[in-house]
């Protein structure tokens, strides 16, 4: 089947000129030859698979690497900044640091590769063509961007879409909890691991961030953990199995989010089809960056935030909302619509603040996978066994979510 993407704008030649019809069958490798070459000007050709795999274990690889380098600056004072001087230190200091971020690093990219690993093995049990992972490297903050993912073929039924959906939180967040049972039971004593293990970290200074805590962190915590052995908040970060868990709940409860192709995306096309869901996910949209941006701007605001600050949020506001309605006027309308109700709050409450990194989230989610759920043909409506697992990840999406996975 053709589709406008893939196929050319001119018609295909006829038989090459000069050759006589009777002599097609000596023309047919030079044809083959001249197809194969049209060909790759509209299709990108698959990459063999010696490099395919190379460059899934090469990002992995490096996403090992700056995640552990991440690990060691969150267990010296928190995730602002990169801890490039640990492969300049003494051999056995430089050696303990790297220990303690590999034991971050490890246990939170295992969760990330079995949530999509999940995924992967769900869709080629439902023949869905699929990639292995791809791991976003990043070197600062939690070091890495997260997994993903390609589906290569379209899906074409509302329980396939949910299955696939589903499998990976599901197989992720029961990981993440035997990760977190673990490291509540196994807390060592505070004296013996902060002022003895921990003794090369006192020249570092206390960070100043702290795991924000989900419902279900708290009750594992208060399930499974000594209080005599839990570590004082300021230093939580120093706990790097406490980190990787919490964080993991965190990715987790991020890909859950009920909005347009994210995990969540899916559950809720499963569960109420295409119309409400759509409904529900411009206005959880709407909702999510009206509190990313909100306390940035108030009528209070000195002229020098509005003179740099005023254009290029308007900018952005106008880019998140540019293909959320048919009409583009209409979703500029609901961008300005955000900002005056941004404003009206930051005014009468003064130091109201939201959480401005989700503006880039935001801005990936509007412009590149979209906040409305495509629509599969055929449309039947779930078992009564996924809708009780869906709505039962919608209330561990809630148990797990917190506006931040990092306070101060």
């Amino acid at each position: 089947m053709s589709f406008p993407e893939n196929t050319p704008n001119h018609p295909l030649p006829e038989p090459l000129a000069g050759w006589p019809a009777d002599t097609a069958g000596e023309a047919a490798p030079a044809r083959r030859a001249w197809a194969r070459g049209l060909f790759r000007r509209y299709e990108r050709p698959p990459m063999r698979p010696g490099w395919r795999y190379a460059l899934h274990l090469g990002l992995f690889l490096l996403t090992l690497a700056t995640t552990v380098v991440a690990g060691v600056q969150l267990l010296r004072s928190g995730p602002d900044g990169i801890a490039f001087d640990v492969l300049g230190l003494p051999a056995a200091e430089r050696w303990a640091q790297l220990s303690w971020g590999l034991l971050y690093a490890g246990p939170f990219l295992g969760v990330l590769a079995i949530h999509e690993f999940g995924h992967y093995f769900t869709a080629r049990f439902n023949k869905v063509r699929t990639s292995l992972p791809y791991f976003l490297p990043m070197p600062f903050g939690l070091g890495t961007f997260g997994a993903v993912i390609r589906i290569k073929d379209r899906i074409f039924s509302r329980r396939e879409f949910f299955d696939i959906g589903a499998a990976g939180p599901l197989a992720g967040l029961v990981v993440a909890i035997l990760l977190l049972i673990y490291a509540f039971t196994h807390l060592p004593d505070q004296a013996e691991y902060l002022l003895v293990t921990t003794h090369s970290l006192a020249r570092y200074r206390a960070p100043d961030f702290t795991l924000a805590q989900p419902l279900l962190y708290r009750w594992l915590e208060h399930t499974f953990a000594d209080p005599h052995r839990l570590p004082p908040p300021n230093l939580l970060l120093r706990y790097p199995l406490l980190v990787a868990g919490e964080l993991s709940l965190f990715f987790t409860a991020l890909n859950l989010l009920p909005i347009g192709q994210l995990d969540g995306g899916h559950l809720m096309y499963g569960l109420l089809g295409a119309r409400r869901a759509g409904r529900l996910s411009a206005v959880l949209f709407v909702a999510f960056i009206f509190y990313a941006g909100l306390g940035i701007f108030s009528l209070r605001s000195g002229w020098e935030t509005w003179l740099y600050g005023g254009l290029p949020y308007a900018l952005y506001l106008g880019l998140v909302f540019w293909h959320m309605l048919p009409k583009v006027w209409w979703g500029m309308v609901v961008a300005a619509g955000v900002w005056a109700a941004q404003l009206g709050v930051a005014t009468a409450w003064p130091g109201t603040l939201g959480q401005p990194g989700w503006l880039v989230f935001g801005l990936l989610l509007g412009r590149l996978s979209g906040i409305y759920h495509p629509v599969a043909p055929d449309d039947r409506p779930l078992s009564r066994g996924r809708q009780l697992l869906g709505w039962l990840l919608v209330g561990l999406f809630i148990l797990c979510f917190s506006s931040s996975p990092l306070s101060s």
